[in-house]
């Protein structure tokens, strides 16, 4: 598949709030831990800053990142994950140093997970998330923002332990 055809998987076979409201939220963290082991682990292979709220959630983090990024060593890049929903581009969701995510690395993580989200059958939201960490631990980034989606305890980026919240 190409970029385009991998976004019109994603997009036909997953539930998008978006498009279909409350139904698309599937409650628990099952579909995201087994995502997860299906790539590694990698959300443990980073540090984090995880983000909630009820407004203000993307300000916040990029507030964060440029204070995180402007104070650090010139040892690892440094990720904003998942604001949601983008604007203009799927890719604006995972950016490393402000730089998104490749199209070539989001086919190559879909190809490689592809039996894997059809076994779990994903949410739009936990694959977007599986996917960034996923990218993030290939970076080696030091440390990243992590923005809620829905929130509550049964959010799919609950899986991260960060270091703030």
């Amino acid at each position: 598949m190409d970029y385009r055809q991998t976004l019109d998987f994603l997009y036909r076979s997953l539930p998008v709030f978006q498009d279909v409201g409350g139904s698309a939220y599937k409650a628990g963290l099952d579909r995201i831990v087994a995502l997860e082991e299906a790539s590694g682990v990698p959300h443990r292979r980073f540090r984090s800053v995880h983000v909630a709220g009820t407004n203000g959630k993307g300000s916040v983090s990029h507030l964060i990142a440029s204070a995180l990024s402007a104070g650090r060593k010139p040892a690892g890049p440094f990720p904003l994950v998942i604001t949601s929903p983008h604007l203009k581009d799927f890719r604006e969701r995972m950016r490393v140093d402000g730089e998104t995510i490749s199209e070539r690395e989001v086919v190559e993580y879909v190809e490689r997970n592809r039996e894997t989200i059809g076994r779990v059958q994903p949410s739009f939201f936990e694959i977007t998330t599986a996917m960034a960490f996923d990218h993030f631990a290939r970076r080696e980034v030091d440390v990243a923002v992590v923005e809620v989606g829905m929130g509550g305890r049964l959010d799919s980026t609950n899986v991260i332990r960060p270091l703030l919240s």
